[in-house]
């Protein structure tokens, strides 16, 4: 990889935080889940209250990568033909057309994934795994780039329906949102008085193309991985499933299902991603460690003593690589 490349994408990805952080206030967690999940071709699934601005995250970063963008809002009544498509009868030609649902985009937002039902949630299923829609028996092959961003309210219950663990771990990262600081908070109401956001926004710049953004991912498939930092993700993942042997009997009561192997490729598609997104052409541990809860806190299964208990998943993830020795 020569360093003109790392220069080119380094000056696209700063284009990239630059536009975000000019909509969205703080949230640099947010920012970062984001822009490792598009290097690595994953989706990311975000969790919060209302009002913290994951809708306008994904539609800001959409908007500059110039991509086309799908919005879907989940309700219980949502089919999946609503998602991926249907035919449609033409009394004119007495033929039936194919009509593309909007998960036909390069940037397809999922509001409240949970209300939707579990029929529903299937239905895209082969869409975030095999890249494709097979409608009528005919494969429809989605876009690229193509990424999936879906939200749920983790407070609500009535109506809704809990994701299964299969549809979780199509998930590249499940990002929880926190409120905003005082200051980010006072910084999005100056930003309302200046017109940078509402309703009469001046719209976003693409600063990407969708070609550019292929570009990048290709480049971050490139990245260097040495062996031993391979062993550690597997170790690491491999000690989720063993909690009680790695850490102790007391923890490992909490967990009753590890990570599948999914978790170790996530931990390499995120480590290569957040290597270019510091400019470096290999993967250290720190990037390994950076977003583990965002790559294990949707792997882990927890026991009902852990949940009646409160045990977050987060303590688990700490715990385990606390007891794993790096690198």
């Amino acid at each position: 990889m020569e360093a003109s490349e790392l220069d080119d994408a380094r000056q696209l990805l700063t284009a990239v935080e630059q536009t975000f952080s000019s909509r969205v206030s703080g949230q640099e967690q947010v920012r970062t889940a984001l822009l490792a999940t598009m290097l690595a071709e994953g989706h990311l699934l975000l969790e919060s209250v209302p009002g913290l601005a994951k809708t306008l995250a994904a539609s800001t970063l959409a908007t500059s990568m110039g991509a086309h963008f799908a919005r879907i809002q989940c309700t219980p009544d949502l089919l999946p033909s609503d998602i991926i498509g249907t035919q449609v009868y033409d009394p004119r030609t007495h033929e039936f057309d194919t009509q593309l649902g909007p998960v036909h985009a390069n940037v397809v937002l999922l509001d409240e994934i949970n209300r939707a039902s579990a029929k529903t949630q299937s239905a895209m299923l082969e869409a975030m795994q095999e890249r494709q829609t097979s409608i009528a028996g005919v494969i429809h092959r989605l876009p690229e780039p193509f990424m999936v961003l879906a939200t749920q309210n983790p407070i609500e219950e009535e109506g809704t329906f809990v994701l299964p663990e299969a549809q979780m771990d199509r998930f590249l990262l499940k990002e929880v949102v926190d409120y905003p600081s005082l200051a980010d908070e006072v910084a999005v109401l100056d930003r309302i008085d200046a017109g940078t956001l509402g309703p009469h926004a001046v719209p976003v710049t693409p600063v990407l193309t969708t070609e550019d953004v292929v570009g990048l991912q290709r480049l971050t498939e490139r990245v260097y991985v040495d062996a031993a930092i391979k062993d550690y993700i597997v170790r690491l993942v491999h000690a989720t499933r063993h909690v009680g042997e790695v850490v102790g009997a007391d923890t490992g009561r909490y967990v009753e299902i590890g990570a599948s192997p999914r978790g170790s490729i996530a931990f390499l598609q995120v480590a290569r991603a957040l290597a270019i997104l510091d400019g470096r052409n290999h993967v250290i541990p720190e990037d390994v460690r950076r977003l583990r809860h965002g790559v294990l806190r949707h792997r882990l299964h927890l026991t009902f003593e852990a949940l009646a208990g409160r045990v977050r998943p987060e303590e688990i993830v700490d715990a385990v690589f606390d007891a794993v020795p790096s690198p």
